[in-house]
């Protein structure tokens, strides 16, 4: 069978177009942070599924994920209605390149998103490993409008005060939210945020340096290959799982 079947646990929405899920975890279900797994509904009699990042830790007993809302979609229409007790298919073999062991020794992590790709990094940042390899991690998430920066409080929050990671948190994670269509502290798509330095302000440090500074980017086509460019032209090499990199994108997901 290629794929379990996984009770739905706890549905979160978010905002009219954001909402999270969380279900149960099959015994044999192994993956890396950073990885993703195809999951969907059966419509039908026939499955339907979509790519998705696990935002739930590779150690948590559970597995959560992270959506958006597409109307009329084949499967997020769907999805968005789903309530606790019911149930959804999980594949059996996770993938992606968006993991830690994909990249060269550095020494300070970015990990760059737009939307529901923040879910590819919520395990990368719960993972001591991630403050083992790296002196700084910065997780920067980019929406258009302040309601949308889902996870803010537990990033914020919760997550600083975690008893085990607590103090790595603490001392090694920045987290830079960032909006593009209203006011907020920090606002602006990153690769603008990037390019005029505002986000190098914030960290109190110079431009990115394929020396020292590993990348990850999970988000929209345009952001990821606006800064893919950005990083080319800075001498940055894009790595997979056969050959570890300065930088690396994930581009399976498209949500419908």
């Amino acid at each position: 069978m290629k794929y379990t079947l996984e009770q739905v646990t706890h549905v979160r929405h978010w905002t009219d177009r954001l909402f999270s899920l969380r279900t149960t975890r099959s015994s044999g279900f192994r993956f890396d942070n950073g990885q993703f797994v195809m999951m969907g509904l059966e419509v039908e009699g026939r499955p339907v599924l979509r790519a998705y990042s696990m935002a739930s830790a590779n150690y948590d007993e559970h597995l959560e994920f992270f959506s958006i809302k597409v109307p009329n979609g084949a499967l997020t229409s769907r999805l968005a209605h789903i309530k606790p007790g019911d149930t959804i298919l999980v594949g059996n073999k996770p993938t992606g390149t968006l993991t830690i062991s994909n990249l060269l020794p550095g020494k300070t992590l970015w990990l760059l998103a737009t939307g529901t790709g923040l879910a590819a990094f919520m395990g990368t940042i719960r993972d001591p490993e991630t403050y083992e390899r790296f002196e700084r991690v910065v997780l920067v998430h980019t929406c258009r409008e302040t309601k949308d920066l889902a996870y803010r409080d537990y990033l914020t929050k919760e997550l600083p005060n975690d008893e085990f990671l607590g103090e790595a948190v603490t001392e090694k994670l920045l987290y830079i939210p960032t909006v593009t269509r209203e006011p907020f502290e920090t606002q602006g798509r990153v690769t603008d945020l990037i390019r005029r330095g505002e986000l190098f302000e914030r960290c109190g440090r110079g431009p990115l340096d394929p020396e020292h500074d590993r990348v990850m980017l999970c988000g929209n086509v345009e952001m990821l290959e606006q800064t893919q460019n950005i990083l080319e032209g800075l001498g940055f090499s894009h790595g997979n799982s056969g050959e570890p990199g300065h930088y690396l994108t994930e581009r399976a997901f498209v949500q419908k």
